[in-house]
């Protein structure tokens, strides 16, 4: 087979499709993907079948995305099939969280639902939803799923009850996320620690967006937005009081250590971890209340990952690594963002910079699509792999792709489909750029 390359966005997406094809398992309940089908591949993880993270539910969104900027039906095909995989499933799902569990499976089947236009798929979210609604049950403080508050535990959730409230027409989700919400904003936020991260000392607190302070910080603010209680904002900010009090500053540009106080010298650019996720924490802020401190902060955590000189410079907080999670399609994601909200043409610039680079660092060296192989784990560079999912390999590298598409399409700009933690806009394309608008 000869070797397969791509000369833009949209094609290395469309290549990254082709792959992920090769990793269709077809069954009675439908269809999910294999985590990398290369012969003798392996994955970072261990498989996860439905998840947000690495499973159906993202590649279904990553194919929905894909039809809408090629006009090819046949991904919509390649959706239907992993989202009946998903309505057939998820009642075997334990897991409830959003990135691992049955809520991103629940923002999938929305999602497809709304795109397909399939009531089977809207059916299976309102059991989703249902179900994941009275698994709440009450915890010290309130009402909650679990002892994690962070976006990977129970402030995922929330987001993804907010995004079905809306998407299903269900405001009972709403009223259980506040609930839960309300649990949340009465944490001591900081001054506790954020659940039992792999590899960090026992008493190290997170600021992160994934798992620590700014992501619990970004799901109280959009409760705010959603129920008008100012109990959610003060608690919001004051969360982000916190990750500005550890953030290294200089001149304009800010860094923030991966965590505190044992790690000050490390310091994570991507979005689980890292600067690119921190700033959606402010731009979110800066969204709901119009304060341009807010949006000051999140530019300046854009500044750092500038001068950092990634992509061409490795660090110790950006690697080998190009994923959705922890890599360059995160920051890619951070700049199309950026330049949609504020129309400063330098984060668009840096977007073309990151996207070259993923095109850049493409394998396609069987003829069967392109995938990227990294080291997903920092602390272990040796271990290289490739991978399907969103979060973590193939199909969310490609709907960063897409996003920078449409971005440069500016003339025919097109609705992403953004996570629930995705505070940028939805078309992205500047306000001052929209025709007729002085």
């Amino acid at each position: 087979m000869t070797s397969e390359h791509a000369s833009t966005p949209l094609t290395a997406a469309i290549a990254a499709g082709r792959w992920i094809r090769t990793a269709a398992v077809d069954d009675t309940d439908g269809r999910h993907w294999r985590a990398n089908p290369d012969p003798s591949g392996r994955s970072a993880l261990a498989p996860e079948l439905h998840s947000l993270y690495a499973g159906a539910a993202g590649i279904v969104l990553f194919f929905l995305e894909l039809a809408a900027a090629t006009g090819h039906e046949a991904y919509l095909e390649d959706a239907r099939a992993g989202a009946r995989y998903l309505a057939a499933t998820w009642r075997k799902q334990q897991d409830l969280t959003l990135y691992h569990g049955l809520t991103g499976t629940l923002v999938a089947l929305t999602e497809a639902a709304w795109v397909l236009g399939d009531d089977e798929f809207a059916e299976a979210a309102v059991g989703a939803a249902d179900r994941i609604m009275r698994a709440a049950r009450p915890l010290e403080g309130g009402a909650g799923w679990s002892s994690e508050p962070a976006l990977r535990g129970d402030s995922g959730i929330v987001l993804g009850l907010l995004r079905a409230a809306t998407a299903l027409g269900a405001p009972s989700c709403a009223e259980v996320a506040a609930e839960a919400g309300a649990r949340l904003a009465r944490l001591p936020v900081p001054g506790h620690r954020f659940g039992d991260c792999a590899d960090l000392p026992a008493d190290a607190v997170t600021p992160g967006f994934l798992l620590g302070t700014a992501g619990t910080s970004f799901t109280l603010a959009r409760l705010h937005a959603a129920t008008g209680e100012r109990d959610f904002l003060t608690a919001a900010e004051r969360g982000a009081g916190f990750v500005r009090s550890i953030a290294v500053v200089a001149d304009t540009h800010a860094m923030i250590p991966h965590h505190v106080p044992q790690g000050r010298g490390l310091y994570y650019l991507g979005f689980c971890s890292g600067s690119a996720g921190v700033a959606r924490t402010f731009y979110e802020l800066h969204r709901i209340t119009g304060d341009a401190g807010h949006l000051d902060w999140a530019e300046r955590l854009a500044r750092g990952i500038l001068q950092s000189a990634v992509p061409r410079r490795q660090t110790p907080g950006f690697w080998d690594v190009a994923c959705q999670c922890c890599g360059a399609a995160g920051l890619l994601e951070l700049f199309v963002g950026l330049w949609a909200a504020t129309g400063r043409e330098p984060y668009l610039d840096f977007a073309r910079t990151l996207g070259e680079h993923l095109i850049g660092r493409a394998t396609g060296h069987d003829g069967r699509g392109l995938r990227w192989y990294q080291a997903y784990r920092r602390s272990r560079p040796g271990e290289v792999s490739a991978d399907t999912g969103y979060l973590v390999g193939a199909a969310g590298i490609g709907a960063a792709l897409l996003h920078l598409d449409a971005a440069l399409q500016s003339d025919q700009a097109r609705r992403l489909t953004l996570l629930p933690d995705n505070p940028f806009p939805a078309i992205p394309v500047p306000f001052t750029s929209v025709k007729g608008i002085p």
